[in-house]
């Protein structure tokens, strides 16, 4: 594994002090290569959404070690100054709900983040419609979000998610609410994204559907993470 990709090193994250202090997690340890779809599994309270969390950069941890595109983003303390720009070039976010802006249409949801970055606008809406196309949903490039159906929207998020070309793309849940073929899709789509743009790609699933898909999957309980092999199954 070269120098990119996810590499996380001895993270911890305590909540509180004293006898009332809570360990979420508890000296994890996770690599992910660039172009690889790891999966991450639990039972809830387990600690996945803090890891998701941390390595957002959106809580701090307590100790510990990440690495995101070859650079070191925190090591016992954060090694940026603007975590605003770090999760805006460096890390894309699928969520469960796709979370789209309901009164922009589908290019200008997925255009908004590169033009907050200062790309302009026609440069953005280019990138935009390329991912569409990538995705073949560039038919509905025009769209109003409510005017999508469930898996066209997730797509889009997907889009949105990818349109910065980030290393990292952290995906929480992003097929639960879908059917089998459609969340079949939304993998095949994850894989094929992190293969063409040496992604590296993390899902939070409790989606029996998916997990047969993963090559490696990253088990937490407890706060501790414990690596197996997956079964790496094709998504047909």
């Amino acid at each position: 594994m070269n120098g990119k990709g996810i590499h996380i090193e001895g993270l911890s994250k305590r909540y509180g002090k004293g006898d009332a202090a809570v360990d979420a997690l508890k000296n994890v340890n996770i690599q992910v290569a660039p172009g690889e779809v790891v999966g991450l599994i639990g039972p809830s309270g387990s600690g996945k959404s803090t890891l998701l969390k941390c390595l957002g950069a959106v809580t701090d941890p307590s100790a510990g070690r990440m690495t995101l595109g070859g650079e070191v983003i925190y090591d016992d303390g954060w090694k940026v100054r603007d975590l605003r720009a770090l999760r805006r070039d460096k890390i894309g976010f699928i969520f469960q709900a796709p979370y789209l802006i309901p009164f922009l249409d589908v290019t200008d949801n997925i255009a908004l983040l590169p033009m907050l970055a200062g790309t302009s606008n026609a440069k953005s809406r280019a990138q935009a419609l390329q991912l569409l196309t990538a995705l073949d949903v560039q038919h509905r490039a025009h769209a109003m979000p409510a005017q999508l159906s469930g898996g066209e929207q997730q797509r889009v998020a997907i889009a949105r998610g990818l349109v910065n070309r980030p290393p990292v793309i952290l995906a929480d849940e992003p097929t639960a609410p879908l059917d089998s073929e459609r969340a079949m899709a939304v993998i095949r789509i994850l894989n094929n994204m992190a293969s063409q743009f040496e992604t590296a790609i993390i899902v939070v699933t409790h989606d029996e559907k998916i997990i047969p898909t993963f090559k490696r999957i990253y088990h937490i309980r407890d706060g501790v993470t414990h690596e197996e092999a997956g079964e790496g199954r094709s998504f047909e």
